[in-house]
């Protein structure tokens, strides 16, 4: 499906689930100063479904988002429909999946934008390590900034939380290859990043 089909479903969808969003779960944005033009990596803590609206109806319509998202998803019959309408990334945690990191780079290379939780999953507490290192090198090989950013997990019906865009980084391009050590390191830095965004908010 080309860009512009996606991109005009894209933002029917978001004047029609925008408003509910808003209603039962508001929020206010915090340093737009911090997203970038063109192409990035946006690379959030997750910790609740509404993380991928949240983010969405955060940076508007006109710059849609590309979410990765877990491949049983894509198996739900009517849900399945809207990802693919969307132009959003399946991605099987369980194998090395070439096609979701060929999909990505497909995306950024055009100027998208791609959502990445670097934790892998939802998670309801914080730990660096537990980062995943498929946000980092997908970033260096794509040399796209990473936009970090932060949402506290606890998300109530009716009180408004936060999203907080971080200062985009880029991970520099090594004449030598990185160890999975390096991978790991780098990926708890940017865990470190998102959540010193929440101002101790864990």
């Amino acid at each position: 499906m080309s860009k512009e089909v996606s991109h005009k479903f894209y933002r029917r969808c978001f004047r029609f689930v925008g408003p509910i969003i808003r209603f039962f779960r508001p929020f206010d944005v915090f340093g737009q100063e911090n997203i970038v033009n063109g192409p990035a990596l946006i690379c959030s803590n997750h910790s609740a479904m509404i993380d991928p609206f949240h983010i969405a109806l955060a940076l508007g319509s006109d710059m849609q988002i590309r979410v990765i998202a877990k491949i049983s998803l894509f198996k739900i019959p009517i849900v399945s429909f809207f990802l693919w309408k969307l132009g959003m990334i399946p991605v099987d945690r369980e194998a090395m999946d070439v096609g979701s990191v060929k999909r990505s780079l497909s995306y950024l290379k055009k100027g998208d934008k791609v959502v990445i939780f670097p934790e892998g999953t939802r998670a309801s507490s914080y730990d660096a390590s537990a980062a995943k290192s498929g946000a980092v090198k997908l970033a260096e090989r794509a040399k796209v900034p990473i936009m970090p950013v932060f949402m506290p997990r606890k998300k109530p019906f009716f009180r408004k939380t936060q999203v907080i865009f971080g200062e985009p980084y880029f991970v520099e391009k090594l004449s030598e290859k990185r160890s999975a050590d390096d991978y790991a390191k780098l990926s708890e830095e940017l865990m470190e990043k998102i959540q010193n965004l929440g101002d101790g908010n864990k």
